[in-house]
This record gives structure tokens, sequence and C-alpha cells, in this order.
């Protein structure tokens, strides 16, 4: 942090802070248009400092290629975080390397590409993002989440002011327990991957902001971002169907942090919602 910075805050009576926005996953075209037409003025109109957000469905809802992984840096998103689709677009595990941005699982196989912390600094302030996989009903192998993310934490806490953390699991009691494992250590804990918001945004008691899942940016008339006839056509009739991206009602969704630069630990989290006209 800058020493201007910090005189300017010591005027005031108070310590800096940065604003948060950290979005569910990012699912197709109607999304990705979205992010493009407005997260300038988002970011503008909210006082938002740092943006991130999973993006493992933004490649035709499933997966990431290197060109929109780019389209979305350009447009405001600082930092992207994946999931459980991460090897989803063939390729992506050649071009991950070169995009020092996104971050992938942090317990998936050392060996894979891509990088298991990503950083950035605002204001002299240094954001540091890492990501984990649940282990249970999902269908990519991973280790513990919970050693996983202590081993991140002894690597990286140290090097940054402000450190959140990204849970992508499907069970609710698995992202709950891992957040009271991590109270007071961390500043944020955000659970991803159900597309579907809850609506436990709290301040944990040692001082960390947690929510079980932030929901999805996309279409909305839809189930989880699909069309809703294709999958209906599934359940009745257990036929195999291509689930295309829907279209309507496209929304963001997220929460926002007030995140206390000198202790690392959140001052307010709320929910975050925004609808395209």
């Amino acid at each position: 942090m800058s020493l201007l910075l910090r005189i300017t805050c010591a005027q005031y009576n108070m310590s800096p802070s940065l604003k948060i926005l950290y979005l569910g996953d990012i699912v197709g075209r109607p999304a990705r248009e979205f992010i493009g037409d407005r997260m300038r003025s988002i970011r503008t109109l909210n006082g938002i400092d740092v943006v991130i957000a999973n993006a493992e469905n933004v490649t035709s809802g499933s997966g990431i290629n290197r060109e929109h992984a780019e389209f979305l840096h350009g447009n405001g998103v600082d930092i992207i975080t994946l999931g459980d689709h991460v090897w989803d677009r063939r390729g992506f595990e050649c071009d991950i390397a070169h995009l020092d941005y996104v971050c992938r699982p942090a317990n998936i196989p050392d060996e894979c590409p891509g990088r298991d912390f990503a950083m950035m600094e605002k204001n002299g302030i240094k954001v540091g993002v890492s990501v984990v996989l649940g282990r249970h009903f999902m269908k990519i192998d991973a280790t513990c989440p919970v050693r996983a993310m202590e081993n991140i934490l002894r690597k990286r806490g140290n090097s940054v002011d402000i450190f959140i953390a990204e849970i992508h699991a499907e069970a609710t009691a698995e992202k709950i327990a891992f957040g009271w494992n991590f109270d007071g250590r961390v500043a944020a804990i955000i659970g991803t991957h159900t597309h579907v918001p809850t609506a436990d945004d709290r301040i944990l008691p040692n001082g960390t902001a947690y929510v079980t899942d932030i929901g999805m940016c996309g279409p909305h008339a839809s189930v989880i971002g699909r069309d809703i006839s294709q999958v209906l056509q599934s359940i009745k009739y257990g036929m195999p169907q291509k689930f295309e991206v829907a279209t309507d009602d496209v929304r963001l969704n997220g929460v926002l942090l007030t995140i206390d630069a000198a202790s690392g630990l959140a001052r307010k989290i709320s929910r975050f919602s925004e609808r395209m006209a």
C-alpha cells in the first residue's frame, strides 16, 4: 500500500478499503455481451474498484477459450476464476499459461497448466484470489478443498492485503463447513457452481464475508442457463439432448464486498443483481 494512501486515510481516521464485485458463473453469449455492453458503467455507478468473476461456462455454456477470457478482461473483469469445466474447450490447456489473470482450481493435480492463485493491485492494495473444487456430487477428481486452500494461504497469504477464497461446489454443507474453517483468515468465502443464488450472505463472527452461492450471470428464463424445452425433453423421456444456452431474461448475479485493507477482513457484503433492460 502506498505511503500517500496510508497518510490520507490516517488524516480521516480510517483505514483504506476496496469495493469488490464478485460475479457468479458467466453462462454463454448472452452474459458475455451484457458484460461487454454494461460492465464499465456498472463499475462507475457503483464505485467498484475490482471485478472478479467465475467464467467456466462463458464459451457456449461450457468451458472457456482464450478469446473469451481476453474479451472479459478487456471489458472490466479483472480476475477470472474457473471450476470443473476448466478443460472443456480443446486447446485451452495451452492458452491458460499466457493468461496471468485467470485462476484455475487449486486442488486439481499440480501438473495441470495454469495458476492456482491470481493477484492484482488497486490503489496500492494487493488482492489475491484462489478457487477450489468441492468433492461431493462433482464429476471431476479433486483433492481435499480445505487442505488445498490451507496450502495456498501458507504460500501466498502474506503476499496480499486482501485474500478471497472461492469454493466451486455442489453441496451446501460442504461450502458452509469450508466457510467456518476459514472465518477470520480470509476476507471472503464465495460459493459458486449451482447457478442458483442463496440468501445467506453474511459476515461470520471473526470478520469473513460468506455466501453459499452467488448464482449465475446469464439467461434466467432457463434451467440454470439452458433452454427449458430441451431440458424438459431430457427429463421426461431420458433421451440424449444437446442443451443450448437460453437467451431471455439476462441478468448478472453476484455480491458486492467492502473489504478493509488494514485488517484484510470484510466490512460489508450485499447481494448484487443487474437485469438487462
